[in-house]
């Protein structure tokens, strides 16, 4: 070991060392000593201090998916929640929703509204490009429209956008008029636009089915198509990469967004918890045992469930009274608990107070009171029966006349023979009891002997003692009432049939409302149609008696569209025919007014009356509970959405990687 002199480290001897250096030595040495100084102090604080990261480039994502993409299209793709989700990533609208469910311009860089409401231009931002680079202008938007509204071309959007006119103004401008003001068409100018150059060759009616070429999938959205995975003809995997042209904020962060398509909810759940996906939807009928590499988000979305009666197809369901028994009859807290285990919230008005503000909920909404279900029905007398668990009427019917005409003698024909039949029954009167046709002395005698038996009724009327032999007013009452065949009693079932869509967690629901309804004695049919043709062959045509349905609205939603009487055929999505002149009146008047004391105050009253003539059952909305990996970053989680596929709202600033 090297000792050292303990004196080299005195005062003294640092006093002469530094004494012996030049001046010049002296000012360098000082520097130092100050570098080293602050160099030190400046390492202890940062050690201490948390360091911040910011998000990187690159990273895959990997959505989760049970089903298969049908239409990648946005004039179709409402019909599918898969085909909502892809095309929610690949195009683009004029507007859009940001991560709070605000409407911010997206392809617009400005617009103004002017002429009440009913006059909205867009002025689109400047180089905007497509997937394949062409230049996206308002040729672009005038021609998405107009496909929309072409009846050809069966777009489901086409309510949405009907009788509202579009003009170019220039490249970058379009002006829509609308027939009346609507305040919330900014949501409606959300609607994803498509490629002029794409599909102006495609006619109208060959556009569904032209949505599955690969070469049609461009768009303008923060993600472009990439490659496809199939195998014996189902989807495996579709990939998209990052669109490094986006005209929006750049870039996006991820460079792959690849959605992975699974036969059933177990197969998914089963991928997730191998790490095989990083974010998946999972129904509230459904249950996962939640891993730590997952946040769960539960979100709120104006969409509700509920029975929608249709009074032309069913006849007990025009009676009111019968809709309100019905009403009574439900239990919503049931339904919540058993087949979305809670994570659903009862819905008893199409007002959801989530999303709309400013009124109370109404007095006459209908809490489960099967005793007040079943007296109802009683009192309108629908009965059980001793060998039957369900209700039925009872309504005798009036026999039909026989004898219709004056009889007399010398008349001929069918009348006289059912008068000689009818005066056969008694041998006393009619001893020979010919059916000849033919009235002559031997009935006009029988007839006389007819109406002296019944003095009181045929006679006595008219002050007259013996019989005339003439069969009139009085004598063919008798008659009618003593010979014409009595009709057989007329006895309804209170039944009626719900369709619904081939889902599980539909078919669910239908099941537990027939048990709900047996329990007060009315026999529900069920009646289950895939997605495919529901919309074309039971919606359209409105052939249903009741349809469990589910309505999505706006994030400020408008019951016009539901409720109006306008809105009652196809295109309408008035799904209970509903037809009442003081709602129509409330709804008009509240789509032109600004003011929000006027529109609350009608929307309560709206509330009211619908409710009170209970042409729907209002069920439930259920939670959109949406499972992310906690490797994904988001900078502001959505709480509310007005579409599930919003969830992806500014997906181009979630980031795995930092920097």
């Amino acid at each position: 070991m090297l000792a050292f002199p303990s004196k080299l480290f005195s005062y003294q001897a640092w006093h002469q060392i530094i004494g012996r250096m030049p001046k010049k030595e002296k000012i360098l040495l000082v520097f130092f000593l100050i570098l080293g100084l602050s160099s030190a102090i400046f390492l202890i604080f940062t050690s201490c201090t948390p360091r911040s990261s910011r998000p990187a480039f690159g990273g895959i994502y990997r959505e989760g998916v049970v089903g298969q993409p049908a239409f990648i299209n946005p004039l179709y793709a409402v019909l599918n929640d898969t085909d909502r989700d892809i095309v929610s990533l690949l195009f683009s609208g004029l507007m859009k929703y940001d991560q709070d469910g605000n409407i911010i311009p997206d392809l617009a860089q400005e617009y103004t509204i002017s002429d009440n409401g009913k006059v909205y231009e867009f002025t689109l931002r400047d180089n905007i490009f497509w997937h394949d680079h062409q230049p996206l202008t308002a040729d672009d938007i005038i021609f998405t429209i107009k496909t929309i509204q072409n009846p050809a071309c069966q777009s489901p959007l086409r309510a949405s956008w009907f009788n509202i006119q579009t003009e170019k103004l220039s490249d970058k401008k379009v002006r829509f008029i609308l027939s009346q003001p609507y305040p919330n068409f900014l949501e409606t100018a959300t609607t994803k636009i498509i490629p002029q150059h794409i599909w102006e060759k495609t006619p109208a009616r060959s556009l569904a089915l032209a949505t599955s070429s690969l070469y049609s999938i461009i768009g303008s959205g923060p993600f472009q198509f990439d490659r496809i995975e199939s195998s014996n003809g189902q989807v495996k995997a579709l990939h998209l990469k990052a669109n490094s042209d986006y005209y929006f904020s750049g870039k996006p962060y991820l460079s792959r967004f690849s959605f992975y398509f699974f036969p059933s909810t177990e197969t998914l759940i089963q991928a997730a918890q191998l790490g095989r996906i990083d974010g998946f939807v999972l129904n509230p009928s459904s249950t996962f045992e939640n891993q730590r590499e997952f946040v769960l988000y539960k979100l709120d979305i104006p969409q509700y469930f509920a029975v929608f009666f249709n009074p032309d197809q069913a006849h007990l369901l025009a009676q009111t009274s019968i809709r309100k028994a019905l009403n009574y009859g439900i239990n919503r807290q049931e339904i919540i608990d058993q087949i979305f285990h809670g994570q659903a919230k009862i819905v008893d008005s199409p007002l959801l107070s989530d999303f709309y503000h400013g009124f109370s909920p109404s007095p006459s909404s209908y809490d489960y009171n099967p005793s007040k279900a079943q007296e109802i029905l009683d009192n309108l007398g629908f009965v059980k029966t001793e060998d039957s668990d369900f209700r039925i009427k009872t309504v005798m019917q009036e026999s039909s006349p026989v004898f219709q005409s004056d009889l007399r003698k010398e008349s001929r024909g069918e009348e006289v023979k059912e008068l000689q039949k009818c005066l056969a029954q008694f041998p006393d009167i009619y001893t020979s009891g010919k059916v000849t046709g033919y009235f002559g002395s031997e009935t006009k005698e029988a007839v006389i002997l007819f109406q002296e038996k019944y003095r009181e009724d045929i006679l006595k009327p008219w002050g007259f003692t013996d019989g005339t032999g003439l069969v009139s007013q009085t004598t063919r009452k008798k008659l009618n009432e003593i010979c014409a065949s009595p009709k057989p009693a007329q006895v309804s079932l209170l039944e009626f049939t719900i369709t619904t869509v081939d889902q599980p967690q539909l078919k669910a629901v239908a099941d537990l409302l027939q048990k709900q309804w047996q329990a007060i004695g009315v026999k529900v049919n069920i009646e289950v149609k895939p997605t495919s043709v529901l919309e074309s062959t039971i919606i359209n045509p409105r052939d249903y008696q009741a349809l469990l349905f589910g309505e999505t609205l706006a994030m400020k939603p408008d019951p016009f569209p539901f409720w109006h009487s306008s809105k009652r055929m196809s295109p309408g999505l008035n799904l209970a025919l509903y037809n009442n002149p003081e709602i129509d009146n409330l709804l008009e008047e509240t789509r032109q007014s600004a003011d929000a004391n006027t529109i609350s105050k009608n929307y309560q009253e709206f509330q009211d009356i619908l409710l009170d003539d209970a042409p729907a059952v209002f069920l439930y909305r259920p939670l959109y509970l949406y499972y992310l990996s906690s490797k994904i970053k988001i900078n502001y989680p959505p709480t509310k959405v007005s579409d599930p596929s919003q969830r992806f709202a500014e997906t181009e600033n979630w980031y795995i990687k930092t920097k």
